[in-house]
């Protein structure tokens, strides 16, 4: 299985047109294989295949790393993490960034505990708290999400924790235009990404957006 994982992986990262080294493509699979295993008892998913985490976690969130390298970011933060996504498929591919990983769900972030642990991902820190409650020491150059509901939600829940010119990095399916009629008078949309994400069939982008 970890062959087969890994060649689908390697020709997933090739079609992205991403440079990733073997340590890091060996930690990515590692950190699937985590995800599938402790799925089973904490729910980290709906998805249960393996196969199929590969393709709509793992490669998905490894669309937007060449846009997030683009913003040279110190610090990012993932809202809403969940089990790491995207979070810790972009700590692995981007050791020099500090990246936050926020879950208000004790259970999704010992899981992510483990993984930082397995990994030696000192990079990473985690916070088992709900958005509103969390001020952290320095803001973020980016937060990114692919968790909320509305890009309404994002900005609202979020804003405390940009830092002055950071952006905020929303990972959507279907090109939001309602979602971001709503927030116009609050946000400027910087760049709209369209993402082909390989066995992924539907579409998928990515709003970079700043604080108006």
């Amino acid at each position: 299985m970890s062959e087969s994982l890994k060649a689908r992986l390697t020709a997933g990262i090739a079609e992205l047109g991403l440079t990733i080294t073997e340590h890091q493509t060996e930690q990515l699979l590692t950190y699937l294989q985590e995800f599938h295993r402790w799925n089973r008892a904490y729910n980290l998913s709906a998805v249960r295949d393996i196969d199929a985490m590969l393709d709509r976690h793992l490669l998905d969130s490894l669309s937007v790393l060449a846009h997030v390298q683009a913003r040279t970011p110190r610090r990012l933060i993932d809202v809403g993490t969940g089990g790491g996504l995207p979070g810790i498929p972009l700590a692995i591919a981007l050791p020099d960034c500090q990246i936050t990983l926020l879950d208000s769900n004790g259970k999704k972030t010992r899981f992510l505990f483990h993984i930082k642990t397995l990994l030696k991902l000192n990079n990473v820190s985690v916070e088992n708290r709900r958005v509103e409650q969390f001020r952290p020491d320095q803001p973020f150059d980016i937060v990114i999400s692919r968790a909320f509901a509305s890009l309404a939600d994002m900005v609202s829940g979020c804003e405390h924790l940009l830092s002055s010119g950071g952006l905020f990095m929303a990972m959507k399916g279907v090109y939001p235009e309602a979602e971001l009629a709503a927030v116009e008078d609050r946000v400027e949309l910087v760049q709209s990404h369209p993402l082909q994400v390989p066995g992924n069939e539907g579409e998928r982008h990515l709003l970079e957006m700043r604080l108006s």
